[in-house]
């Protein structure tokens, strides 16, 4: 939750544990998810086909549902809108 505006971005940092413990991402005011490999979109949007921990992950993406999210910017393959994952 660590909120970036002291060092000039409108952002914030967010804990999204699943692929590995100490996974984050980061969430612009614009609503740009920046989500490292919590999220992949090789074969369509989708959580990462490699956890450590797959019920985590679950409840990370659960918790961002919950939150004004536009757009996606996964680790691997191109950025998608977050509403493709609500389905």
């Amino acid at each position: 939750g660590q909120d970036l505006a002291e060092f000039g971005l409108e952002a914030k940092i967010l804990s999204l544990p699943g692929h590995s413990h100490g996974s984050i991402g980061i969430l612009t005011g614009a609503g740009d998810l920046f989500c490292g490999d919590l999220f992949e979109n090789l074969k369509g949007p989708r959580l990462n086909s490699i956890m450590d921990e797959p019920e985590t992950a679950e409840r990370s993406l659960a918790r961002l549902k919950e939150i004004q999210i536009v757009t996606v910017f996964p680790g691997h393959g191109e950025p998608f809108p977050f509403e493709a994952l609500k389905g």
